[in-house]
């Protein structure tokens, strides 16, 4: 037993890291959620600062938008014109996804400043795409409602997670070199 743990030593690390830190950000994450009463930042404010971004840039492509807060759920409306499109919730705001972008980088992490950049860095772009993911999703189902299931379910997870895949891929890659050059 003792020679598979030395065989396997850094898989072991990496799986046991990962967990440690997905557990420790979801549960944060989990408590921040439940201390967001809603009073001031509707559903939450991680949430309703991604409904606001994504009216700012709807109406800065040249559309008529309007975020409000939904009367029976917590999420916001995005309308387009008068027309209700789509609803924002609290997964829509990437932090879930983030998440589980910082645990893996974080279990392969080589020094604190790289992986502190590089953290900072994914996480940007991880938002960034999935705000602009939210706009161009917005207009598409403003232009195309029957498109609804393929746009939602396929094509746009589908954006969101290959961006962390690739990053993971550079971080992976990046470090897996260097490793090497040092053994």
């Amino acid at each position: 037993m003792r020679s598979i743990l030395i065989k396997y030593k850094l898989v072991i690390r990496f799986i046991l890291t990962f967990v440690l830190v997905y557990t420790v950000l979801t549960m944060g994450y989990k408590i921040y959620l439940s201390n967001s009463d809603g009073s001031l930042y509707y559903p939450d404010y991680a949430t309703h600062l991604v409904a606001n971004q994504t009216e700012n840039l709807l109406d800065g492509i040249g559309y008529d938008a309007l975020v409000l807060p939904h009367e029976t759920e917590p999420s916001m409306k995005v309308v387009i014109n008068g027309k209700f499109v789509a609803r924002i919730i609290e997964g829509c705001n990437a932090i879930s996804i983030i998440i589980l972008f910082l645990s893996f980088v974080i279990a392969f992490a080589d020094n604190f400043k790289t992986t502190f950049l590089y953290c900072l860095v994914g996480s940007i772009i991880i938002y960034a795409f999935n705000l602009i993911r939210i706009v161009i999703l917005s207009a598409g189902l403003y232009h195309y409602p029957w498109r609804r299931e393929i746009l939602h379910t396929v094509i746009f997870p589908l954006v969101i997670y290959g961006t962390v895949f690739i990053l993971w891929m550079i971080w992976v890659n990046r470090f897996a070199k260097k490793k090497k050059v040092n053994a």
